[in-house]
């Protein structure tokens, strides 16, 4: 029984020997990279940016508001079949904004290196993109998805009214001016503004930085905490932006859509110095 103990410790030493020879003690953690402060006046700047990229991307940026113009329709005509959920899958679908955008970041990539925006190069960010990009719009969509199962647990447990129309559960919530609305409200605003936290810069930095995506949400929170005022006119700017494309029936996404995606990445390229971060060249 002893000799069996006993190679069973050396085994054991051994392996642990193996281990820790593939360790390399000498990594330093992934530090945050440094961020910069900009005033309010920048978001005008990536807006404009943003609108010379699309046309200078010309039809893969167009394409890309097409889908997400197309996508936001279907979603509406799903939703009609049960129509509670709407404004849970509408606020869902801007959820995961930043992660279907990963495209257009890479097409203001090739555009900054003064190379020509190819359809090809939108599909190879997808294609290579790494774990953490995948992982990181897994996160984005299961809280999409959280919101709208929220969303309709809500209007199930507190609507008591008999309501079989969009328009009678509009007239509802204004004339009734039910407190759990407000609720509903307060806590859609808390989860934006979370959301927005930690993906303002989250995305781009991963397409275009070797880092894991807590470095990037960490990064994104730090851009958010270092320039309030500016976020928050760039928040306002998204709300506008969204609200006018839903009130076009989702025609506006065409166009504005990938304004927003284009824009975001010249916002992380003034925001965030990440040239002592490993590159990650996605485009061919």
């Amino acid at each position: 029984m002893n000799k069996s103990k006993l190679r069973i410790r050396r085994r054991m030493k051994r392996y642990g020997e193996h281990m820790d020879s593939n360790v390399d003690t000498n990594r330093d953690p992934m530090e945050i990279p440094s961020v910069r402060q900009v005033p309010a006046g920048y978001a005008v700047r990536w807006v404009r940016l943003g609108w010379k990229d699309f046309v200078s991307a010309g039809w893969p940026s167009f394409l890309h508001g097409l889908i997400v113009f197309v996508a936001s329709v279907a979603i509406i005509e799903i939703t009609f079949l049960y129509w509670p959920i709407l404004p849970g899958a509408v606020s869902g679908f801007v959820l995961v904004g930043p992660i279907l955008a990963t495209g257009l970041y890479a097409l203001s990539q090739r555009l900054e290196r003064g190379q020509v925006a190819r359809f090809h190069d939108a599909v190879a960010a997808w294609r290579r993109s790494s774990r953490c990009l995948v992982r990181f719009g897994l996160l984005l969509i299961l809280a999409g998805a959280a919101w709208v199962g929220m969303t309709a647990l809500l209007f199930g447990f507190f609507v008591k009214a008999e309501i079989t129309q969009p328009v009678a559960f509009l007239r509802y919530v204004l004339v009734q001016n039910e407190l759990h609305f407000f609720l509903w409200a307060i806590l859609g605003g808390l989860g934006a503004a979370l959301v927005f936290a930690l993906t303002v810069v989250s995305v781009p930095l991963l397409l275009d930085r070797d880092v894991d995506t807590r470095t990037a949400m960490l990064t994104s929170v730090r851009v958010v905490g270092e320039n309030p005022v500016t976020m928050g006119w760039w928040a306002v700017f998204i709300l506008v932006a969204t609200g006018f494309s839903v009130s076009t029936l989702m025609l506006g996404f065409i166009v504005l859509y990938p304004v927003m995606g284009h824009a975001s990445w010249h916002l992380y390229r003034d925001l965030v110095d990440a040239d002592k971060l490993k590159a990650r060249d996605l485009a061919a």
